[in-house]
């Protein structure tokens, strides 16, 4: 992918609650015009460094550059370049999908409402805009609150776990609305999540989190490019698979997940070895093949997962 301009760049940026460090020496960088995805696992500090992005919470060090320029030397006009949903969306729920939006449009000086209807329809929602939103499913709430973040036409999205909680009909339904939103409105979009299945379908580059420090930040086309490989084992005894391929084969790059399948990072020209010594030590081999690393193996690789 062609170098753009970052539209969001941050450098040493860190929080500390209490003398424990949420987020310390975060350095990412978000190209103009790019899905960027946020990985990281529960609690690793994507909220945290949202928030201080957005000006909720102060940092305790660092900078945050948006649109090329220190955040500090923007007023409020900075967020009528950004919209955001953080975390779950709250809503008048008596009142309706439209009410809501024309609610927000006035409150943000919004001159033509005629956008109201314009996003809700945009969004999917425009049947349900004169529903109460106290009868909307989650991910009609989801959508809505992406409809909210989008009525000034923002240059920069900022999406904090949208498909939390949603069924697989509202994560597709989600994951189309932001590539749309992209390729037909331009918009840089900086999405965090933990499922990293629909990240891996979205994202032009991701930057995982663990433990509040940036582990890594790679271009999707680059992991297709350079993914590792590795050779997957599935055996009647997974286990006893590792403790044999561990000792007798001198392996120490291996990790078993949870459904007994076995990754080998080294020997992989010695896929017959493998298969034979496990055989002598009477563990059946199912499946025995080369693959290359995904998104998920990488992430897991990279914040310690199951690996050996």
């Amino acid at each position: 992918m062609h170098q753009r301009t970052p539209i969001l760049e941050v450098s040493n940026l860190g929080k500390v609650y209490n003398g424990t460090w949420a987020v310390k020496g975060l350095n990412l960088s978000v190209r103009t015009g790019e899905i960027y995805g946020f990985l990281g696992r529960n609690g690793a500090g994507k909220t945290t460094t949202i928030r201080m992005i957005m000006g909720l919470i102060r940092p305790s060090q660092g900078q945050i550059r948006l649109f090329g320029r220190p955040k500090e030397s923007f007023g409020q006009d900075m967020f009528r370049r950004i919209g955001s949903m953080i975390e779950y969306p709250g809503f008048y729920t008596h009142l309706t999908a439209r009410e809501n939006l024309l609610y927000n449009a006035r409150m943000i000086g919004l001159p033509n409402l005629k956008a109201v209807d314009e996003i809700l329809s945009f969004m999917g929602l425009g049947q349900a805009a004169d529903k109460q939103v106290n009868q909307f499913s989650l991910g009609m709430k989801q959508r809505l609150g992406i409809a909210r973040a989008l009525l000034h036409e923002p240059e920069l999205l900022i999406l904090d776990e949208p498909t939390n909680g949603l069924d697989p009909a509202g994560i597709r339904e989600i994951r189309h609305i932001i590539r749309d939103l992209s390729k037909y409105r331009n918009i840089t979009i900086f999405v965090s999540s933990h499922i990293l299945p629909e990240i891996e379908q979205l994202a032009d580059r991701v930057g995982i989190i663990h433990q509040g420090q940036l582990v890594e930040e790679i271009a999707m086309d680059e992991l297709e490019r350079k993914g590792k490989q590795y050779l997957t084992v599935k055996s009647s005894n997974p286990y006893r698979a590792v403790q044999i391929l561990e000792e007798k084969l001198r392996i120490q790059q291996l990790r078993l997940l949870d459904d007994g399948e076995i990754q080998v990072f080294e020997q992989l020209e010695q896929p017959h070895a493998m298969n034979r010594v496990l055989v002598e030590a009477g563990v059946d081999v199912f499946h025995l093949s080369v693959q290359k690393e995904t998104l998920e193996d990488r992430f897991m690789r990279l914040t310690g997962g199951e690996t050996r």
